[in-house]
């Protein structure tokens, strides 16, 4: 959520022309996240968020907003595009597509509680419950092809020791955890449900937002990111934390088998994802007016302990 194309009055008045949602009253950059730029929108008539679409290809665009409206549908909390008045919910401006949401009430914590955690995974299990008759499909675009990708580029800037780290955990990878998540359970996932794109109200989920990396993946790799930013404080496991979490998502959905099995691996997985992603974002920035970047080593140091001590799912 980076600010990295710069809006002006006329061009959101120009842009309102195509809603009925009334007048503009202000506008302010929104500095937290790192992939595209978002604007809350103040109006006569409400307060929405406006996200310019900065790397995403125009055809994958429509199955964010399908998936948001999905949801929504199902009673799950979450920004709710919202429709211009041909009916449609892309628009374009400042040179880039673009998406008005409904801004929820709330606010996300930086140190969530057990309390919030537990709400939290009834949240996804019933997310995760609804994609079940959700049709389109979307592939993952940061899978392991993409990570081998971005690694020949990182191997130019990157010191010997993060070079061979990098290349044993991608082995693994390519060697092990693929086969163990051939058969596990998939669906559409959000992918990306950071502490920063979930909003609290005191200890209630108010919306689950930033729908922007949801794709087709293993169910499984929602879990693993989660517990990599929700149950973790400077590498600490925080075991309260976690088992609230999963015996409320477990309540809605039970973890197969499998999903057990594969677990150890599927922590390695997203660390290894989320810590290449941040590297790129390190050494090839994108040029913007107010860019945030994420320090990598938080991950690097998530995935060596999840290749020495994992911690369990959950009980079997």
């Amino acid at each position: 959520m980076s600010v990295y194309t710069r809006l002006d009055a006329t061009q959101l008045q120009d842009l309102l022309t195509d809603y009925a949602i009334g007048e503009l009253e202000d506008f302010t950059g929104i500095s937290a996240g790192v992939t595209n730029t978002n604007y809350f929108v103040d109006t006569t008539l409400g307060r929405w968020v406006l996200t310019l679409f900065e790397q995403s290809e125009p055809d994958e665009l429509p199955f964010f907003m399908q998936l948001m409206d999905h949801l929504a549908a199902h009673g799950v909390p979450g920004a709710h595009p919202v429709a211009r008045n041909d009916g449609g919910f892309l628009s374009h401006v400042g040179g880039r597509p673009a998406a008005l949401v409904y801004r929820l009430d709330g606010a996300s914590t930086d140190t969530p509680s057990p309390a919030q955690c537990g709400a939290l995974g009834g949240v996804v299990a019933e997310m995760h419950r609804a994609v079940n008759g959700f049709a389109p499909r979307q592939r993952n675009p940061r899978d392991l092809s993409w990570i081998e990708e971005a690694a020949g580029r990182l191997r130019e800037v990157l010191a010997a020791p993060e070079r061979r780290f990098l290349d044993e955990e991608l082995g693994f990878q390519r060697d092990v955890a693929c086969r163990q998540f051939r058969d596990l359970p998939r669906a559409v996932i959000h992918a990306d449900l950071f502490r920063d794109n979930v909003l609290f109200r005191d200890n209630r989920v108010a919306g689950v937002i930033d729908f922007y990396y949801a794709c087709h993946e293993c169910l499984l790799f929602d879990l693993a990111a989660i517990c990599c930013d929700w149950a973790y404080s400077d590498a600490t496991f925080l075991a309260a934390h976690w088992e609230a979490f999963i015996a409320a998502y477990a309540r809605r959905r039970a973890p197969t088998e499998a999903e057990h099995a594969a677990w150890p691996a599927m922590l390695r997985a997203v660390a290894l994802r989320f810590w290449v992603s941040r590297l790129v974002d390190l050494h090839f920035p994108m040029r913007g007016h107010d860019v945030q970047v994420h320090d990598p080593a938080p991950f690097a140091r998530l995935l060596e302990r999840f290749r020495q001590a994992p911690p369990a799912l959950g009980p079997a």
